[in-house]
């Protein structure tokens, strides 16, 4: 049985996994950097130790420091959280040959799924509907321009082992194609370490739902309903609800089935989400698999009464689900706010400095996950995103009201924020009529707001 934990990881998720630790009875031990020995995770956990300096890649993101501190520290395991190391299979194998155990799915589902092109070729070989476009790594520009030409435009050139935005261009005629592919295929390589890319037909203005899913060690699959991330800027994720009240309960659960259908394709285990995009005529593609918790799983434990973390750790305890497909019951709405350091009016540009003042909203179904407290400094070198407001209510229109009203009790002074950026998402007719989409913000949202954010930010 796992009796001690490092946590690979800061911030909320830190914080998020040592307090389901503690009500595990699970000793847990915080990792720090130079510039976050003031981080509210490493007074939480029973022990902390600096990992290292500040560079990234020298203290979070440094397997060999983290490995050597497991073992010393005697911790049976290690949580990744999500980000930094959480996906890396380098990692996962260094856990293994060390006898630790990694609280994620097993290194070759990681290299499988982290692998764009590789995990769509899979998907075709298990009848999983994904966007048309190539089978695997374009080879280069000539097979990249011949299979536009297949497929037709607008196509998006993707890289392989990519995210976040990171080496993606949308491709709108031949003209553009080869400059396209030789600048997402730069940024890949600098930004994943492969130049690697495929490509898609690009589909507009589509809606992003995704699926939770969890698989153990006994061959059992399950999902705990989908998540709609559709609301997004830059391809990063601004807000997120549970259920999708864009499909139909049919359409729902043609999509959960095909999600653990994937889960027992690969043998899945542990915590993962699949990630699909919707056509205006609710066709559903896959797009990507996430090894990991997500920063959203909250609203699905809203809605579901299930705590995820201890979730993880049970099946990385080699125990069996606890529950069957039928027991999950889904029980209202669910939405999250991310909340960040950033000015929005100052096109987002981060805002790190000192707290001066906090205020948690609070009250029946009103959850405020963060790290923050008044005197603490955000540094400069991290994500912005200081918390996360999730809020629960019978259906979703209370619950726009109820996550209206709790974004109004927010208080983080010293800094510049994007709650009255998200105050203004929540309560736009878009929102409200479920009619929003990927591109939302971008193209539709800030061309009419601009002058309201100058003004509330």
């Amino acid at each position: 049985m796992i009796k001690k934990i490092l946590i690979a990881n800061r911030g909320d998720i830190a914080v998020r996994i040592i307090r389901t630790c503690k009500e595990l009875d699970i000793q847990t031990v915080a990792i720090y950097s130079d510039i976050d020995k003031e981080c509210f995770h490493r007074y939480l956990a029973d022990e902390s130790i600096c990992i290292g300096p500040n560079n990234i890649s020298k203290s979070y993101n440094n397997i060999d420091n983290i490995i050597y501190l497991a073992l010393k520290l005697e911790c049976d395991a290690i949580h990744p959280g999500f980000g930094f190391l959480s996906e890396n299979a380098e990692f996962a194998k260094k856990c293994e040959e060390n006898g630790i155990i990694l609280i994620g799915p097993k290194m070759e589902q990681m290299i499988l799924m982290g692998d764009k092109s590789r995990a769509r070729e899979t998907m075709m070989k298990l009848n999983i509907p994904v966007v048309p476009g190539s089978e695997g790594v374009l080879k280069d520009k000539q097979e990249a321009l011949c299979l536009a030409n297949k497929i037709g435009y607008p196509v998006i050139i993707k890289a392989s082992n990519g995210g976040g935005g990171k080496g993606m261009r949308i491709v709108t005629c031949e003209e553009e194609l080869f400059s396209s592919f030789d600048i997402a295929s730069s940024e890949a390589l600098s930004a994943f370490g492969s130049k690697d890319l495929y490509m898609e037909k690009f589909i507009k203005n589509p809606r992003h739902i995704e699926v939770q899913v969890f698989g153990d060690s006994f061959g059992n699959a399950i999902h705990l309903g989908g998540r709609d991330c559709s609301m997004q800027r830059r391809n990063q994720k601004v807000l997120e609800e549970s259920l999708s009240t864009y499909l139909d309960v049919n359409e729902k659960n043609h999509l959960y089935k095909t999600a653990v259908d994937i889960v027992k394709g690969i043998g899945y285990l542990g915590a993962g989400t699949i990630e699909f995009i919707v056509d205006s005529d609710k066709n559903f593609y896959f797009i990507e698999m996430n090894t990991r918790i997500q920063v959203e799983h909250p609203v699905t434990e809203m809605i579901t009464g299930v705590d995820l973390i201890k979730l993880q750790i049970s099946i990385a305890n080699k125990e069996p689900i606890p529950f069957k497909q039928e027991d999950i019951v889904f029980k209202g709405h669910a939405i999250e706010c991310r909340i960040n350091a950033e000015n929005p009016s100052n096109d987002f540009k981060p805002c790190p400095g000192k707290i001066t003042s906090i205020n948690i909203p609070g009250g029946f179904g009103v959850r405020f996950d963060t790290f923050i407290y008044t005197g603490y400094t955000i540094p400069p070198i991290y994500d912005s995103m200081i918390g996360k407001l999730i809020c629960w209510a019978e259906d979703r229109e209370q619950c726009i009201k109820k996550i209206n009203r709790a974004l109004d009790e927010i208080i983080v002074e010293g800094i510049d924020t994007n709650i009255e950026f998200q105050k203004l998402l929540i309560t736009s007719d878009a929102f409200a009529k479920d009619l929003h989409h990927t591109k939302f913000i971008e193209n539709e949202f800030m061309l009419e707001a601009a002058s309201t954010i100058s003004d509330t930010v």
